[in-house]
C-alpha cells in the first residue's frame, strides 16, 4: 500500500474545487474533504492520479 508524505499531502489540492485532500489508507485514495465535492483520486505506485475524469464520484 502506498504512503503519501505529510509534507506533500499539505501541498496537494483537489483539481476540481481546490479543497484539501485526505489520505484514505484502506482504499489507497486521496479524497477531497470539501463537502460539496468529495471526489476520490487513486494513488498508483505512490503517484496520485489527480485527473478529474479518472476520479471516483462519491
Amino acid at each position: 500500500m502506498s504512503d503519501i508524505p505529510a509534507a506533500l499531502l499539505e501541498l496537494l489540492v483537489c483539481p476540481a474545487c481546490h479543497g484539501s485532500l485526505a489520505w484514505d489508507y484502506e482504499a489507497s485514495e486521496l479524497v477531497c474533504s470539501a463537502p460539496t465535492c468529495g471526489l476520490a483520486y487513486l494513488v498508483q505506485g505512490d503517484i496520485p492520479v489527480l485527473l478529474i475524469e479518472k476520479a471516483r464520484r462519491p
